[in-house]
């Protein structure tokens, strides 16, 4: 019976990993310039320009499977700056700047400092995140850009927390590599700004801004713009930093000017502290706030 319903069930034919393996080089064809390869083997062969769009089919697909075999559904995604430093980094580089005693370094130093309150509030909001949703039905998972700054911090209060992280990394003319806390089969790498930042809505519930530069600002409007014209659906949108969101842009002449309509201010909120952010959160899908076992995060990775 047994050998009867393996013979019903076999596959018909070999898998495509099997061709892969079983395939050789021939001496005679194993040239740069032979095509004796299998088409989806020949690295030189996807390259080509003609083959963009499936490279952009195979950049949504890989995350997607991923994520769903690891049972990613629900993700807080984190924004911000990739030069916010953790506060002792920020400690350590003020002193340095004090030994030289050069002002404007002492000065650049000093609002490095400064800014490394959001680095640390960014790692306590992930921390009480991960915490928080292991008592859901659905755990929440924090989702980053995967490099330095708020990103690493992202990762980091994830990690410190126990729990799993996503990290959607980029190729950019200048090196940059995954910050260490990202959960290693969850560190993804792209091509394409328009697929990562596909895979940042695709799942996220909630989107947090920290402060950040040119690529947190194209992140965050863009996802503002998809909501105000109901191309994704409404989520909580949380600024971190009342003082510096407002300063960095004038809403109000916006609505002023009749560039925006004053209900559109309301796709966002202002927060200063993780656990506002959670809370707010939280009231729009009617969770339970409240962690357990919370507590302030080891500074040792």
């Amino acid at each position: 019976m047994d050998n009867r319903r393996q013979n019903l069930t076999a596959r018909n034919f070999p898998t495509a990993r099997d061709d892969a393996a079983a395939a050789t080089e021939l001496p005679r064809y194993g040239g740069p310039e032979s095509a004796y390869r299998l088409a989806f083997t020949d690295t030189q062969f996807l390259l080509r320009d003609e083959l963009r769009p499936v490279r952009l089919q195979l950049e949504l697909l890989k995350p997607e499977l991923v994520q769903r075999e690891h049972g990613i559904e629900s993700t807080v995604v984190i924004f911000g700056s990739a030069r916010i430093p953790p506060r002792d980094v920020a400690e350590q580089l003020l002193e340095e700047a004090r030994q030289t005693g050069d002002a404007n370094l002492i000065a650049q130093a000093q609002r490095r400092l400064a800014m490394s309150f959001y680095y640390e509030e960014a790692r306590r909001f992930a921390r009480l995140v991960t915490q928080a949703s292991r008592e859901l039905d659905q755990p929440i998972y924090v989702a980053t850009g995967g490099g330095p700054g708020i990103m690493e911090a992202g990762n980091r209060g994830a990690f410190e927390a126990g729990g799993k992280s996503v990290g959607l990394n980029i190729v950019l003319p200048h090196e940059q590599e995954p910050n260490p806390y990202i959960t290693p089969e969850l560190c993804f790498l792209f091509h394409y700004f328009g697929l990562r930042k596909m895979h940042f809505l695709m799942r996220s519930i909630a989107l947090v801004c920290f402060p950040g530069g040119f690529g947190t600002l194209d992140e965050l409007f863009e996802v503002m713009t998809l909501m105000q014209t109901g191309k994704c659906r409404r989520r909580p949108i949380l600024l971190f930093g009342r003082e510096f969101w407002s300063q960095l842009v004038n809403f109000d002449v916006l609505v002023d000017t009749g560039m925006i309509s004053p209900q559109d201010v309301e796709l966002f909120r202002f927060v200063e502290s993780a656990e506002e952010a959670w809370e707010i959160i939280c009231a729009s899908y009617t969770l339970d706030p409240r962690p357990t076992g919370a507590g302030e995060p080891d500074d040792t990775p």
